[in-house]
């Protein structure tokens, strides 16, 4: 994707829709637990703010951004976390009011970055459309979390695109993650949009194939829901073993979620 645009967009308005769902929370409901282990729907936005500023600094000052990696190589299993529970303490207002400052700034900063621009990140270099897509992506799944956390039902939009399209890119990266070769062969994709339209990847005649919602998908890559929920098919050996390890997101193989109605 050479322009970034579209992405940036569908960011700002993923963005702006979690905000209205936090916006006017009491005290308790921002403390309220969320399905990931340990965090409130604080330290959901505590985390969105604190990646926002990590991306901000990537793209605007790389010195600055070489120290934060430099922090998390020394404490891998700890500085994510950290940072959430930092900005989990503020006061909801000042945490809202960072958060907002932050993924505008961040925001400017992508819109205005030249063509071609990669920007460092703590794995490899990210192209501005991909770093936008990262941050929707991110942006997406804790704002499922959150309203998970409310019990608010979000209706899916066809925003998701970018979120299908770096789950079906991310294959061969899940499968190092599990210390697992990449699979030889291309896979077909198809998914169903929210819209009603169809998704496809890889080649029409690959025996390989994946077919299902666009929005489970999402959710599995994503690690939101437990495949064992979602209306995934796979057509493959190799196909099916992907499902049980894919993710869309850097870093180490999260647990994923147990299926509905198991406790972890």
């Amino acid at each position: 994707m050479s322009d970034p645009t579209p992405v940036l967009d569908d960011l700002r308005e993923e963005s702006d829709e979690l905000d209205c769902l936090v916006a006017e929370l009491t005290d308790d409901q921002w403390r309220c637990d969320t399905p990931a282990p340990g965090w409130t729907v604080a330290h959901q936005i505590a985390h969105l703010a604190w990646t926002d500023r990590s991306a901000l600094l990537a793209v605007t000052d790389e010195d600055a951004f070489r120290l934060l990696v430099e922090k998390a190589l020394a404490a891998p299993g700890t500085f994510v976390d950290e940072g959430a529970e930092e900005g989990a303490r503020l006061p909801p207002d000042d945490l809202l009011t960072g958060w907002r400052r932050g993924r505008a700034a961040l925001d400017r900063a992508l819109r205005a970055a030249p063509p071609g621009a990669r920007h460092p990140w703590y794995g490899p270099p990210m192209a501005t459309a991909s770093m936008a897509t990262a941050r929707l992506m991110e942006t997406w799944a804790h704002a499922r979390d959150v309203a998970d956390a409310l019990g608010v039902v979000r209706v899916p939009t066809d925003r998701i695109r970018h979120i299908a399209r770096l789950g079906v890119r991310t294959r061969d990266f899940a499968h190092a993650a599990h210390g697992l070769p990449a699979p030889a062969d291309p896979f077909r994709v198809e998914l169903t949009a929210p819209s009603g339209a169809t998704w496809a990847y890889g080649p029409e005649d690959a025996p390989q194939r994946v077919t299902g919602p666009a929005l489970d998908f999402c959710l599995l890559v994503t690690q939101r829901a437990n495949r064992a929920d979602l209306a995934l098919h796979a057509e493959g050996a190799d196909a099916d073993r992907w499902l049980d390890i894919a993710q869309a997101f850097a870093g180490p193989p999260g647990e994923g979620r147990p299926p509905k109605g198991e406790d972890r």
